[in-house]
């Protein structure tokens, strides 16, 4: 069996894709029944903590644990990825949401496809950028832009709005950014990277939280089951994907899941929250995809084929 390249990805990888977007999209709901029990920083605190903890609990038992990390420059590169790819666009979309609509957050996690290309370009030549994948990303984000609607963009009113969307793109730079270093990143243990990374963050965060929101003395049973899943699955179980996704496959692949969050959430919504579906679902959906097949045309064939 051939090793996956961002050119032929693998089927493994599609799945993991794919579970990502299944796994953020929910992340959306998670975080929002939390803040029924605790604050912002509490939450974004919270599950870079737990998530780390969980991994490094994991990682000792499955021998993967923070001292396989094989340098101190891969120590350095899981660092930089916690506080520049984990911490800072947490704190950033934390801050800027208060001053823009929350649609106009999704518009900007919707960029970093977009954001991702020309960082590829002059820093991970290896992942090939050509015609197909500018058009089949451009198509990506105008379904993106369907299915949230042209409201996404309308002014909020807000007197630092103009801060706050700042804010939501500087986020998704951050993202960007954090998926072209894992990339670069040198070869170490999927789990102690990822561990390194959420605890470094979680060093960041925790004191913001306690400083602003300090100690959190009651615990409602539903936003703290939310939370601890929240921690679990988009924030330990995701780092981990996605750091073995942009490993193998590039950060061009993996961008790929910033389509399919607000599908998955808008998904979830209606599922779980009795949130009304959007009459423009399926249409946007429709384009992503087509983004989608056409930005990676090669690798589906060769998938298929295989």
């Amino acid at each position: 069996m051939n090793a996956p390249t961002p050119q032929n990805p693998g089927l493994l990888n599609w799945g993991l894709v794919a579970t990502l977007g299944i796994v953020w999209g929910a992340a959306f709901m998670l975080v929002r029944i939390s803040l029924d029990g605790f604050g912002p920083w509490t939450v974004a605190a919270s599950r870079t903590l737990l998530g780390g903890l969980i991994l490094w609990t994991i990682g000792s038992v499955l021998g993967q644990g923070l001292r396989t990390l094989p340098s101190r420059q891969a120590a350095g590169y899981a660092s930089v990825i916690g506080v520049g790819a984990i911490a800072l666009p947490f704190a950033l979309l934390s801050w800027g949401q208060q001053f823009v609509p929350s649609a106009f957050a999704g518009v900007a996690m919707g960029a970093v496809p977009l954001l991702v290309l020309p960082l590829a370009a002059l820093f991970s030549k290896d992942e090939g950028i050509g015609p197909r994948r500018i058009i089949g990303f451009a198509l990506g984000f105008i379904g993106l832009l369907i299915l949230l609607g042209p409201e996404a963009l309308n002014p909020s009113g807000a007197e630092m709005e103009f801060w706050g969307r700042l804010a939501c793109f500087g986020a998704a730079s951050c993202y960007a950014c954090g998926s072209i270093i894992t990339r670069r990143a040198p070869r170490m243990p999927p789990l102690a990277f990822a561990t390194t990374s959420l605890l470094v963050a979680a060093v960041v965060l925790v004191p913001i939280a306690l400083i602003t929101e300090g100690l959190p003395t009651h615990f409602p049973m539903r936003p703290a089951l939310a939370l601890f899943l929240a921690a679990l699955l988009p924030t330990a179980l995701a780092s981990v994907i996605r750091v073995r996704v942009i490993t193998t496959a590039g950060s061009i692949f993996m961008s790929l899941t910033s389509y399919q969050v607000p599908v998955w959430s808008v998904i979830f919504g209606v599922a779980v929250m009795q949130e009304e579906l959007p009459s423009q679902l399926f249409f946007a959906l429709a384009i992503i995809l087509l983004g989608i097949g056409i930005s990676q045309s090669r690798s589906l064939i060769a998938l298929f084929k295989g």
